[in-house]
């Protein structure tokens, strides 16, 4: 992965870079850019890819508590399911303890390309907090910054 310096940019851009908000935001669009490339070939993106985590994290889940576990709006993981659907890799079923209710699983399809997905976006952090003197130490104070 080849990160642009500031003086490659053209300057301080303001003193910009010094702040919080900007420096997480370029962050994680530099990160978001490089799942994006590795993921590709597998015919997903990163939150086809969270989708399908959400998925096989557990029992199976309606539509809507895929929604409310991924903190998205019910008609955006919709249009998701769908994609996610059309390409194979879910499908919406009724749930065996509850007719009523519909569940979203993977396919085998989904399953395996989830497998291998998920080893290149580790494969893609690693990479990326390379730099990190302790890139477990990053991630331990950005879930103390969310409170978890």
């Amino acid at each position: 992965m080849i990160r642009t310096t500031d003086d490659q940019r053209g300057g301080r851009l303001g003193g910009m870079s010094d702040r919080l908000g900007y420096l997480l935001k370029h962050v994680l669009a530099e990160l978001t850019e490089a799942q994006t490339k590795a993921l590709a070939p597998h015919g997903l993106n990163g939150r086809d890819l969270a989708v399908l985590s959400a998925i096989v994290a557990g029992e199976p889940l309606s539509q809507l508590e895929v929604a409310a576990r991924l903190r998205v709006d019910r008609t955006s993981i919709g249009d998701l399911l769908d994609g996610l659907e059309e390409r194979g890799f879910v499908e919406r079923r009724r749930s065996p303890e509850d007719r009523r209710r519909n569940v979203v699983v993977l396919t085998s399809l989904g399953q395996s390309t989830f497998d291998e997905a998920e080893r290149v976006r580790l494969e893609v952090e690693h990479e990326f907090l390379a730099p990190l003197a302790a890139p477990d130490r990053f991630r331990d104070d950005l879930r103390l910054l969310l409170g978890e």
